[in-house]
Order: structure tokens, then sequence, then C-alpha cells
């Protein structure tokens, strides 16, 4: 049985695909959004990623349909806005989720690295809403979600350009919050802490020796509940932000990390 939280609605999800097996969070949030009653155009760079996504929505009879893009590029941004406009008629609600890691500090970032950090995880953001937000100006209604980080505020372990990119994203929700509110659109930004998903699960192989027990137990420990977040945890989040029920929450940040900036 369908809910109807987000009733009518017409979502895009960007980073709809995992970046291996298991949930991540933009695949667990598509998954969410369409069981609250929302269609979704799940996007991924990796089409076959966020095909996967489609199946899982397809089975419990949702609508859903997938659009390959690479969101630090304008044409595929503008070509996916359009894509959802003619495939829905509208778009109601724009979910952020495509992001890297990096895990360097300043001597050790590259000017490369930098620049590929910035446009995947901020400017992505910003074209993705460039393109969005007159649609949702015209309908007078809208809501955009951003992923961002508790990197964003704290400072973990060193991770430069991560950090800044992130930090950006929280700045950047703000302002469109802002320039739009009169208009009947809103813009938050969501602060996950230490989340089990697939992409950290890939990025630890490397730093674990392949270790993966070892690194859920150190990453579990370091959390005031005793446990890491999941996809779910970030998906509800979104969820709540996402539906009328946040009609009147525009310009914040929501931390979802079982508490654990509060010890850094």
């Amino acid at each position: 049985m369908m809910g109807e939280r987000l009733k009518g609605k017409v979502a895009i999800v960007t980073g709809a695909g995992s970046s291996g097996p298991g949930m991540g969070n933009g695949k667990a949030t598509a998954i969410l959004f369409v069981r609250e009653g929302a269609k979704v155009m799940a996007v991924d760079c990796n089409l076959e990623a966020a095909g996967e996504t489609r199946r899982l929505i397809n089975e419990e009879g949702g609508d859903c349909v997938v659009f390959e893009a690479d969101v630090a590029k304008s044409a595929d941004c503008k070509s996916m806005i359009e894509n959802c406009i003619q495939t829905f008629g509208r778009i109601d609600i724009l979910h952020n989720n495509v992001g890297i890691s990096s895990r360097y500090g300043i001597d050790e970032t590259s000017e490369e690295q930098w620049d590929k950090v910035m446009n995947i995880n901020l400017k992505s953001m910003f074209l993705t809403c460039k393109y969005a937000l007159p649609y949702m100006e015209k309908q007078g209604n809208g809501a955009i979600v951003n992923i961002s980080t508790i990197h964003a505020i704290r400072v973990p372990r060193p991770a430069l350009a991560y950090a800044v990119s992130k930090a950006g994203v929280v700045a950047l929700t703000r302002e469109i919050a802002i320039q739009y509110a009169a208009k009947g659109i809103r813009a938050n930004a969501i602060l996950p802490g230490l989340m089990k998903t697939p992409i950290v699960e890939s990025m630890a192989k490397s730093s674990y020796q392949g270790d993966l027990e070892e690194l859920w137990k150190q990453r579990d420990a370091r959390c005031p509940t005793g446990k890491q977040g999941d996809a779910w945890d970030t998906a509800y989040a979104a969820l709540f932000l996402a539906s009328d029920e946040a009609k009147y929450i525009t310009g914040t940040t929501l931390v979802v990390d079982g508490g654990i900036t509060q010890r850094i």
C-alpha cells in the first residue's frame, strides 16, 4: 500500500543508483519517495545502476523513469530537467544526492582533484537548481533538498576539498531559500554523519586492506549511539523536507548523525 506524504508530486533524484551492491542514499530516497506517492525520475551517470533502482520500484508497483546524466555538465542538467517536464509535466521536488569524497589536506590536494570535487559536489547542484527553479517558479511551488555532510561544519578528519565543497552546498541552499522564499519554493540541506553505504564500503577496501568488518566496527564505535546510520536515515529526512509537512521550513540544515557532531 502506497503512502500519501508525496501524493501527486514529481521528484528528480540525482545519484539514484548505488555505487555497488546495497542501498545508497539516493537509491533509498528514490524508493521511499515512490512509496509515499511520488513519481520519480532516477538520475545517475551509470544508467545500469539507475535501472536497478527502477526495477526495485517497479516491483512495488511504483512509477519511475531513469535518465543518464553527468550533473557536472550544464547540457546534461538542462536536458534532465526538460525531459522531466516532457515526461511528467512538472517538477515538485529536486533532490541532489551526487557527491565524491577526497581525504586529503591542502598539502596533498592537487589542483585537478580540487576542481573535480568542486565540479561534482557543488557545481552540479548549482546547475540542477538553476535549470529546475524557473519551472518551480512558474508552478508557484517546489522543494529542493541538497545532501551536504557534517564535514561542512566539523573536522572529523582532513578532507579539504570535500569539506569546502559541502560547506558550499549549505551556502548555495541558503541563498536559494532566501531568494525564492516568497515564490513558494523551499530549499534545505541534509548533513549526514557516518553512514553504512556502498560508497563508503568501496572507499574503505583500500584503507582497511579489505577488512570490511573492522571498518564497520571502528565507525560504529565512533558514534554516540554505538552504531552508524544507513541510507534510510538520510532518506526519511529527505522525505520530511520534501513533503508539505515541512512547508514552513526553508534555508535550514538538518543534521542526521546520531549525535557525533556533538563530540567533535
